[in-house]
């Protein structure tokens, strides 16, 4: 029994160091806003929109684009669409007659996922400045000019923002975009940040490269090989985007499992830039490594030793143990944990994480391709709370 406890108390205080240097650090420099020198500037700006069946939403994303306050003879949207719901010609619609901005419709004849699509609208957007926004989203009207502002400094290629609202309700999900930004804030003033969001995103177009055709995380793997080239991606906490998010557990659960198997396989898959790139591959990468890979696998095995050995010291009563983490994952899952919601807001990220990690050990066990067509369904739910 002591040797459980050891182990125990062990497994705890390793899962727990990196988190308390990281606070420790973050205290002590107490990062705020960007980076970044600003200036205020007006570049020529390409608005990139993947669309799949997006005819319920996609007219009220573009009336927010052509609203926002940057000049729109200095924009151009580029669609790239597959849909099979007259999407495209939705779009083509709304801009008949409008002299500004310009549109640049790509149609494909099929579906070929969401990496394929964005390298190919990439590529065609012609401005200075790129921007990827997502249909599901909506961005701030002041969210251009404080990009260009960021990107007037020659060492950052690529600036994201921050979730400002979560559409939907979702306590979980502020919770852990909160102590994301936390994250993001010191690493962008450290070097650089590691995620990037769809619902904006925002690079130097001489600094985009193709990504993989079958990424799962398009905006982080781009942001990582721009800072493998040299340029400096970060995250400035006054560009704000709101996005949905459910609010009910199987469909959150979904949500961020997808999102955790895409952010392991894009560490992966670059690993070999730890240690590399500065500070990014010293510092970011590792925490990063650890919060993603290491540590959820220490939280599974902390939960696991906790329960032997309550089981080996009280008999049937040590099932208190697995009951109370249970009750905590149920009350939590129903943003019914008052202050200790944050908490379990990590912990529901570590255990999306190390779903998603066992998931990549069985398939590679199996001798399965790590592939994914990065094809979506669209979600009717948050569709309609976005109407």
């Amino acid at each position: 029994m002591k040797r459980l406890l050891e182990a125990l108390f062990g497994l705890v205080a390793l899962t727990g160091l990196p988190y308390l240097i990281y606070l420790g650090v973050y205290y002590l420099r107490r990062p705020s806003g960007t980076p970044a020198e600003t200036w205020p500037r007006e570049p020529s700006v390409s608005i990139v929109l993947p669309t799949y069946n997006e005819a319920a939403i996609v007219e009220s994303k573009l009336e927010e684009l052509v609203e926002l306050d940057y000049p729109m003879d200095r924009v151009e949207i580029v669609v790239v669409d597959s849909s099979d719901d007259g999407t495209a010609d939705l779009v083509e619609a709304f801009f008949a007659g409008r002299q500004e901005p310009k549109l640049t419709l790509i149609r494909e004849d099929e579906r070929r996922g969401l990496a394929p699509a964005l390298n190919e609208a990439y590529a065609a957007a012609a401005n200075e400045v790129v921007i990827k926004t997502d249909c599901d989203s909506r961005i701030a009207p002041d969210a251009i000019r404080k990009a260009a502002a960021n990107l007037d400094d020659p060492s950052v290629a690529a600036v994201t923002g921050r979730n400002a609202e979560v559409i939907g309700d979702s306590e979980v999900e502020r919770g852990y975009r909160d102590i994301q930004t936390m994250i993001q804030v010191l690493e962008s003033h450290i070097d650089s940040t590691l995620i990037f969001h769809g619902p904006f995103s925002a690079f130097e177009r001489d600094a985009i490269v193709p990504i993989d055709e079958d990424s799962i995380a398009d905006d982080s793997e781009l942001a990582l090989k721009i800072r493998r080239n040299g340029g400096r991606v970060i995250f400035d906490p006054d560009i704000h985007y709101k996005e949905a998010a459910h609010s009910e557990f199987g469909k959150r659960r979904e949500q961020k499992d997808r999102r955790a198997m895409g952010l392991l396989r894009l560490l992966w898959r670059q690993r070999d830039a730890l240690g590399r790139h500065g500070a990014y591959g010293r510092v970011v990468l590792p925490f990063n490594w650890w919060f993603m890979v290491v540590s959820p696998w220490l939280v599974a095995t902390g939960i696991a030793v906790a329960t032997v050995g309550s089981l080996a010291v009280l008999g049937p009563f040590g099932l208190a143990t697995p009951a109370g983490v249970l009750t905590f994952t149920a009350l939590g899952s129903r943003d019914a944990l008052g202050p200790l919601q944050p908490l379990y807001s990590l912990f529901d990220s570590q255990i999306s994480l190390f779903r998603a990690s066992v998931s990549l050990v069985r398939a590679r066990a199996n001798g399965d391709e790590e592939t994914h067509d990065g094809t979506w369904s669209p979600d009717r739910e948050l569709r309609e709370v976005l109407q």
